[in-house]
């Protein structure tokens, strides 16, 4: 079915955009001094918003849709999990990215860097909510 395999394409391809943030962008930066490591995450986190918020959307609502018409719980959890991404992020993250996104690099201190690194960890939850939810869908699409 087509729109099962668009949900499992969905949160695979933001589970990899995720973890690939989580594991490889993030931990380099942080080895820039304060100034480079705002100045690269500002214009990272831009590119990166839409990219991730419509992968989630995407294969959150097909997931939905695989769930009602197969009518396994599987891909409704998978959802839940991909969705959740959403509330956290509105809720959690973005207070830390609005105030990342307000600072002048000219200004970046130990401060900064330590709502980055925060703001690494809270990430980090949505690598796994991404996970959850790819491999919940990968068993109900092998099934």
């Amino acid at each position: 079915m087509i729109i099962s395999l668009v949900a499992l394409l969905g949160a695979t391809l933001f589970t990899g955009a995720a973890l690939y943030i989580t594991l490889v962008e993030h931990p380099t930066r942080l080895g820039l001094d304060d100034g480079p490591l705002l100045q690269q995450w500002q214009p990272s986190y831009k590119r990166a918003l839409p990219i991730q918020s419509g992968l989630a959307v995407i294969g959150g609502v097909a997931g939905l849709l695989a769930g009602y018409l197969t009518k396994d719980w599987r891909w409704v959890a998978g959802s839940v999990a991909l969705l959740a991404n959403w509330p956290f992020t509105l809720l959690v993250i973005l207070p830390v990215n609005k105030r990342l996104m307000a600072l002048d690099p000219r200004h970046a201190n130990s401060e900064s860097r330590g709502m980055l690194v925060q703001w690494g960890k809270l990430h980090n939850v949505r690598s796994v909510l991404g996970a959850i939810a790819m491999l919940l869908f990968a068993a109900a699409f092998a099934r």
